[in-house]
């Protein structure tokens, strides 16, 4: 289970960094060929920016900070991880939650994002997508070292906007109902406040890393 969580957070983070350099013209493309056409970007950014291979964080969470909020929907992701308990929280509480979300998972996958040790992905083709605005893209990491390959699907909802992520599942395992279990366990404990607290703590911990 471990080792399955360090494989879902980097390749959270490398989702993350694909988001970073979209153009435009990208919120017109189909969900397979955005990922597919921004993977083969942001690894190539990564294996030429020598401060970001040499695990620059602030460089990375500076990026992250200013080019990733567009997309991802990170009010769904959140809602989604509450589950039944985001009708428990008042709009304040579910807005400040959202916020700690948010950054908490950019912390943590700039974070991630420095482990990048030249693994290929194969990303698979969307079949039928016609007018549907809810769909999964579905990829295969190849690692090196004669690991085994692992499999890594992202939904994503059509916006307005375009495309935007809301789950990513590693291996059978989604982010968010990963997240789901740990926040209920903290709302029994100690309310929708016990968990924005968690999440501040968290957060702050994760700062000086």
């Amino acid at each position: 289970m471990k080792r399955c969580a360090r494989v879902m957070t980097f390749w959270v983070a490398l989702l993350i960094a694909q988001l970073l350099v979209l153009p435009a013209w990208a919120i017109e493309m189909a969900p397979d060929r955005l990922v597919d056409k921004t993977v083969r970007e942001v690894l190539d950014i990564i294996k030429q920016d020598e401060a970001l291979r040499n695990g620059d964080k602030e460089k990375m969470l500076d990026l992250i900070e200013i080019k990733v909020l567009p997309h991802f929907d990170f009010n769904r992701m959140t809602r989604l991880a509450m589950g039944k308990h985001w009708s428990d929280a008042t709009t304040e509480q579910q807005q400040t939650i959202v916020n700690e979300f948010r950054t908490l998972l950019i912390r943590t996958y700039s974070n991630a994002l420095t482990t990048y040790r030249d693994e290929t992905v194969k990303v698979n083709p969307v079949a039928n997508l016609g007018d549907k605005s809810d769909t999964t893209v579905r990829t295969i990491v190849f690692q090196k070292q004669g690991r085994e390959p692992v499999p890594i699907d992202y939904s994503m909802e059509k916006s307005p906007d375009g495309w935007k992520v809301y789950d990513v599942t590693v291996a059978g395992v989604s982010l968010v109902t990963n997240y789901r279990g740990s926040f209920s366990s903290q709302i029994r404990r100690g309310g929708v406040d016990g968990l924005i607290k968690t999440l501040a703590d968290k957060n702050r911990s994760l700062e000086g890393k």
